[in-house]
């Protein structure tokens, strides 16, 4: 059994190039703010999707089978007392990253602020820190798989170099939120030993991952939105939350790369699999042809359309 920080990726070797060999992205200058993701890319496309709502369960139930992780969510999160608060903020975040222009540095600035007093015992009796470079690179390093694998579910698989340029961007969103070159794999030859790594040393079903999955967690009605719909869905909430917790656990599940599914101990059945894929087949026809404003999340659509209306120059 290793430490958290005996499984950190490979040092730096220089930021991978977005299509895989071309020349690199120029170096920033001393005090300059990290380039969020290009318009146009990869995580331009995916993450503002509708689609990409169905790619989070997985991506944080698997940030939390880390045992540091774990459990400075189970101590200091109010994912239990607030959901839909923490989850509106997560949302937020994660938009700003990709679509945030200037404000994606602020973002990963205000994140580091937050977790500097996160620390604790994990459940295999270690002292972490939310910032430890490991312990920080592990939840940034889990969008990159559940976003590679989800899609091909839920888009279309993604060729070798969309693979690439994706992994390179999602290297910029580390740097982001503040993680340096050393502690992220800079290359896909270099992500996929660490990840396996990480798998068979470190992951485990901790305490809030079986709290995640579990269709009886009580989860409090939603407390967002228009008041008569608050009203509507508080009453029918004792009807409505099981089939939707039923439904988070088995998006939850299938969506996550089935190596990571299997590290964690989560069970998933040939049937399951087979319902998934129904599902996907339906969303893969049925979301292109919606309209703009149904079809991307709000952050999306204003970068979208700021970016049709730009200078050409710009």
């Amino acid at each position: 059994m290793s430490s958290a920080k005996d499984v950190q990726g490979p040092r730096a070797r220089g930021p991978e190039a977005a299509l895989g060999s071309g020349p690199e992205p120029p170096a920033r200058g001393r005090g300059a703010d990290p380039e969020p993701p290009p318009p146009g890319g990869v995580l331009w496309s995916l993450s503002g999707d509708i689609r990409a709502l169905l790619m989070l369960p997985a991506a944080l139930t698997l940030q939390v089978a880390h045992p540091a992780v774990g459990a400075g969510v189970d101590e200091h999160s109010v994912f239990r007392t607030d959901p839909w608060g923490r989850g509106e903020r997560s949302l937020r975040s994660l938009q700003l990253w990709v679509y945030g222009g200037a404000e994606a540095a602020e973002e990963g600035r205000r994140l580091r602020v937050l977790h500097r007093t996160i620390q604790g015992t994990d459940t295999r009796g270690r002292r972490y820190h939310a910032l430890t470079p490991a312990n920080y690179a592990w939840v940034h390093a889990t969008g990159f798989p559940v976003h590679q694998h989800a899609a091909r579910y839920l888009i279309r698989p993604m060729t070798p170099a969309q693979e690439r340029a994706l992994y390179a961007e999602w290297l910029q969103v580390g740097r982001i939120l503040g993680i340096h070159d050393r502690d992220m794999p800079q290359t896909l030859e270099e992500f996929w030993p660490y990840w396996k790594k990480m798998l068979a040393e470190e992951i485990e079903a901790t305490p809030v991952v079986r709290e995640l999955v579990d269709v009886g967690r009580p989860v409090p009605p939603p407390d967002r939105g228009p008041w008569p719909l608050r009203m509507v869905l508080r009453a029918l909430w004792p009807v409505l939350l099981p089939p939707l917790a039923r439904f988070r656990r088995f998006v939850t599940i299938g969506l996550m790369p089935p190596d990571a599914r299997a590290a964690v101990g989560l069970p998933w059945s040939a049937e399951q699999e087979k319902r998934l894929r129904r599902m996907c087949a339906v969303l893969r026809v049925v979301v292109p042809v919606l309209p703009e404003r149904l079809r991307y999340l709000p952050r999306a659509r204003v970068a979208r359309a700021a970016r049709r209306t730009a200078p050409p120059n710009d």
